[in-house]
């Protein structure tokens, strides 16, 4: 059995990651830091440790959370199971009582306790370790930010990850050097709310800048969820004259398209910002891509509230979009409210706005057809355009490279 205070220098282990883009990171920093310990990847029945790294935004993802640790503990009934993250954060005690086997670690400690000996893991810095090679994403991602100051009424994200922090810039442009000398052609910057990135005055552009600087052209970074308050002039414009360095597309969370229910949703904007910020980016930047995420039936969304996101959908041409039905989460001051929209209406109506979303992808696809974009070969013969659209390429065509694809 794995030791409480450190795993074994030739341990198997398997970890399960859920939630976020940020999630992903971190758990990508867990599995180098036990391959660099001499660890080896392995299924979860046959691990000695598994970690499972939550997710709680929702009531959903709590309810999948939990199902995760058990199901790790069916599947293998010797591992240690090491549970971190958000869920874990807000309820540890749920956890601890599932099993003597479960160990419940703060996210911040993690590092201290997976890295290898003799490095040095700063608690909320990135693993020095490269996440490059068969058990790591093509499009590596890199942690610039965590926390959030905002309360949106539906989220507790922010009790779980606390206050938002930067990193500094020095370490973010040093990470992102290596890997682009390790041969990563795509950087994806995360965070929990990205675009309040601030270290020392620094903006989100001023570190692209710096990003930009320090790496060739063979190199493009794409910004994942952006906040719409935090897309800023400096930002459109850098991103507009980068040539494609910077990838012009956004994911712009919207999660209405009403002005009652992203009031009472308490988000930091109002529709028509949105609306007008949405055709400053067009205007500037003609092919962009955006992808958002859309909540349909928030406590008290009418029939009129969600016309008003298909409407707000079609003005802005999303290329993509996430589609959640609201769910309770514990804790939250939409969860107590009485006016819950009926189940059956919630998924009436997503069903109607997926129908949406994928004639918006369909059309812009039609756009761009005859137009060339770099694409980056992953898997199986499948790239990634800079427009954030899944195509098919050779599939002699070498996994990692940027590649000219005609859509």
């Amino acid at each position: 059995m794995v030791s409480d205070t450190e795993p074994r220098r030739s341990q198997t282990f398997h970890v399960v990651n859920l939630g976020c883009k940020v999630n992903r990171v971190e758990s990508d920093d867990f599995t180098a830091a036990l391959l660099a310990r001499g660890g080896e990847a392995v299924d979860e029945e046959s691990a000695d440790l598994v970690i499972v790294n939550t997710c709680t935004v929702t009531g959903e993802a709590e309810k999948k959370t939990r199902k995760a640790v058990r199901g790790a503990l069916r599947a293998n009934d010797r591992a240690r199971v090491i549970v971190t993250g958000c869920a874990a954060a807000i309820s540890p005690e749920v956890f601890e009582a599932m099993d003597a086997r479960v160990q419940v670690v703060p996210k911040g400690s993690m590092m201290g306790l997976l890295a290898p000996e003799g490095s040095s893991f700063e608690p909320h810095g990135a693993a020095p370790l490269l996440r490059v090679g068969d058990e790591f994403p093509t499009r590596v991602g890199i942690k610039v930010q965590d926390g959030c100051n905002n309360a949106c009424t539906y989220c507790i994200v922010h009790v779980a990850r606390g206050r938002a922090w930067s990193r500094p810039a020095d370490e973010i442009v040093s990470e992102a050097v290596r890997l682009a000398q390790a041969g990563v052609r795509e950087i994806v910057l995360t965070g929990i709310n990205l675009g309040s990135y601030a270290f020392e005055g620094m903006t989100l552009a001023g570190l692209l800048r710096r990003l930009l600087e320090a790496t060739d052209d063979g190199v493009r970074f794409r910004i994942s969820s952006v906040e719409p308050r935090d897309v800023h002039d400096d930002l459109i414009e850098l991103m507009a004259r980068s040539d494609g360095r910077i990838c012009r597309h956004l994911h712009l969370p919207l999660q209405s398209g009403s002005p009652k229910v992203l009031k009472e949703m308490a988000r930091p904007y109002k529709a028509a910002y949105f609306e007008d910020l949405v055709d400053r980016l067009y205007e500037a930047m003609p092919m962009l891509s955006l992808s958002t995420d859309v909540i349909v039936g928030f406590p008290g969304e009418t029939e009129e509230d969600f016309q008003a996101t298909v409407s707000m959908a079609e003005h802005c041409r999303f290329s993509k979009m996430h589609i959640f039905r609201y769910s309770m989460r514990e804790g939250t001051p939409a969860a107590c409210r009485a006016d819950q929209v009926d189940p059956a209406v919630k998924a009436e109506r997503a069903k109607r706005i997926e129908s949406v979303a994928q004639r918006l992808r369909d059309e812009d696809l039609a756009r761009r057809a005859g137009t060339v974009e770099l694409a980056l070969v992953e898997t199986n013969g499948v790239a990634t355009t800079e427009s954030y659209h899944e195509v098919r390429v050779s599939e002699d065509a070498c996994v990692g490279e940027l590649t000219e694809f005609r859509l």
